[in-house]
């Protein structure tokens, strides 16, 4: 089932298909702030995106200057904890709490074959800065704003995934630090903790390019390497080493491997060059003939 490649926008997520690539915005005037009508309407972009077997890459933005997602609203969380707290109601790892619909999005975002590239525009801490981790890659625009996980400032610690994520990202004694302090980051303090792949002037443009680029790489080998780097962290390493070597001969049979093969055997093409856009495909301004794409 083809996505339909009509524009989208409901009252806090648009969705816009540039052909293998789709484009997903964020906003809520005029605060940015993530709500409950925002984590439905990326719930419906996530099932949107499930049935689009043409689709290759989703950049995540916001639709707002300076704000990617700028937090969760905290009003509606004081007006829920309120409402617990009348209830009486008492919490324990022996009753787990359910799932809500920042974390279906999370986790449908881990499971897709589709890369996912945060292209993070302006502020982003709390929900929004989650919802960042939870991507595959991550570019910052350079700037002068926030970006991190300071819930505990309000007594509370990060509660969609954040914990995990940024743990994974930067080791556990870096990640306890920030949280326990509530700690904050510029988009070059991104860049330098290896949080983002670039800090450049404009994010959305430069992940439409790394967008591109990963484009000209087969999807079968770029959705096994998702698999492999992200899907497998709980399983036994006997385990995740066999699936390498499963999803490594799967490559191999590939229409589009065997033909990138046979050009590097037969002289044809180096390894290190990317492969050539598809016939009659426009290439990009900023690939460079003969050379590596890479990302500076």
């Amino acid at each position: 089932m083809a996505l339909d490649t009509n524009n989208w926008a409901g009252t806090r997520v648009s969705l816009d298909v540039e052909g293998a690539t789709a484009i997903v915005r964020c906003f809520n005037p005029d605060q940015g702030l993530m709500d409950e009508a925002m984590e439905q309407e990326l719930l419906q972009v996530m099932q949107r995106l499930a049935t689009w077997p043409e689709g290759r890459v989703v950049i995540v933005t916001g639709g707002q200057p300076g704000v990617f997602i700028r937090h969760y609203d905290v009003a509606v969380l004081h007006a829920r904890a309120t409402a617990m707290r009348a209830r009486g109601m008492r919490f324990s790892p022996e009753r787990l709490v359910p799932r809500a619909g920042i974390h279906e999005v999370i986790d449908a975002i881990g499971c897709n074959r589709l890369i996912f590239i945060a292209a993070l525009n302006g502020t982003a801490m709390g929900g929004g800065f989650e919802l960042a981790l939870g991507c595959d890659l991550r570019v910052v625009q350079d700037g002068d704003y926030a970006l991190g996980l300071p819930e505990v400032n309000l007594g509370l610690l990060p509660g969609a995934g954040g914990t995990q994520a940024l743990t994974a990202l930067l080791g556990e004694s870096r990640a306890m630090a920030c949280m326990l302090l509530g700690s904050v980051f510029t988009p070059a303090e991104m860049l330098a903790l290896g949080l983002a792949q670039a800090c450049v002037p404009d994010a959305l443009a430069h992940a439409r390019e790394l967008a591109h680029q990963i484009t000209l790489r087969p999807a079968r080998a770029c959705a096994h390497i998702k698999t492999l780097v992200r899907g497998l962290r709980g399983e036994p390493p006997a385990q995740r080493a066999g699936l390498e070597r499963t999803y490594f001969c799967d490559c191999m049979i590939d229409d589009d491997a065997q033909s990138l093969m046979r050009d590097v055997g037969a002289g044809v093409r180096r390894i290190e060059q990317p492969p050539p856009p598809p016939a009659g495909a426009t290439d990009s301004p900023n690939t460079r003939a003969g050379g590596p794409h890479a990302i500076d």
